[in-house]
């Protein structure tokens, strides 16, 4: 996964700063500096371009979106993409493989959110439904804003077969032992499994947006008694298959939700991400409530955490 935009010279500062102890020796031409943090790459060049890759780029990328917009009023910077030229043919023989078939697709959010839990959805899209979803202008829930999201989804979930299961941090933070990728695949896998149970659904696929090798997925499994197997791994599934964009909105809608109750019991508006606002957020809780408060509400095992409390030790 590469992902790709351009920072404002405030963004930068913070990023020279944040990676100051995880820099590459060797740096690329034009670029200010190269460093590696959790398997992602992270490369700014001098004219404020900013490089994320590796399996978890998204996350680091969306908590430098993040301080981006907190720094620039609101601003978020668009993604650059290589334009790939396709034929009409070629992309009609891609939409008939992923989008006009009656699916079951899964997809999660809140991986890289230190506040709140997992959330991920699986649900079943027919032919039949696709006038209805293009209608309410279904995308990917990064491509939504949260209030778009909350208003469509009410009407989503009433018309599309869905499961959803909440990872809830308390869960999350009984097994530091999982890394990210194996919390998803046994979060997929159940997913799945309790969808299909609820009907026979008549699919052609079952797609899941490809965040590891296939061999891994299974790999994480391993352990489980019920593994469902025929998946179609693909990357920016959430752009191709209807049935994953669905499952990314219903994911994040509960997601949002699930903020908002942490908000309203801590009395106060708890931010997304994983950037230095949430930092400053954890230290006010943290002085207010005590440390055990972020077993409730956060991921432990995020570098924030070290940040947070180490003023308290």
């Amino acid at each position: 996964m590469v992902i790709v935009f351009k920072i404002s010279d405030n963004t930068k500062d913070k990023m020279i700063d944040y990676y100051s102890d995880k820099r590459r020796e060797k740096t690329p031409p034009y670029a200010v500096f190269q460093a590696e943090e959790g398997g992602t790459i992270i490369t700014l060049y001098e004219s404020g371009k900013a490089m994320f890759q590796g399996i978890s780029a998204d996350v680091d990328a969306n908590m430098w979106r993040d301080m981006e917009a907190h720094l620039n009023n609101g601003k978020i910077p668009e993604e650059k993409k290589k334009k790939e030229k396709k034929t009409n043919e070629e992309i009609y023989e891609e939409k008939k493989k992923y989008y006009y078939i009656n699916s079951v697709g899964s997809d999660e959010v809140g991986t890289g959110d230190y506040f709140g839990p997992i959330v991920v959805t699986a649900s079943f899209v027919t032919k039949d439904d696709i006038p209805f979803l293009e209608e309410l202008g279904v995308k990917d829930s990064k491509k939504l804003t949260d209030q778009k999201i909350l208003e469509i989804v009410p009407k989503i979930i009433k018309k599309i077969p869905y499961e959803t299961i909440i990872y809830t941090n308390e869960e999350y933070n009984h097994h530091p032992e999982y890394n990210m990728n194996k919390v998803k695949a046994i979060l997929h896998n159940k997913a799945i499994l309790s969808l299909l149970k609820k009907e026979n659904f008549n699919y052609d696929k079952v797609i899941i947006d490809q965040f590891c090798y296939p061999k891994n997925y299974f790999g994480y499994l391993k352990e489980s008694n019920n593994v469902f197997r025929k998946i179609t791994f693909t990357t920016k599934a959430e752009d191709k298959c209807l049935s994953v964009a669905c499952s990314s909105l219903i994911s994040r809608y509960v997601f949002i939700n699930e903020i908002n109750k942490i908000s309203k019991s801590l009395n106060a508006n708890v931010p997304k991400g994983a950037s230095i606002i949430v930092d400053e957020f954890g230290k006010k809780i943290v002085k207010k409530y005590g440390k055990k408060i972020l077993n409730k509400i956060a991921k432990l095992n995020f570098k924030n955490t070290d940040k947070i409390t180490k003023e308290e030790n």
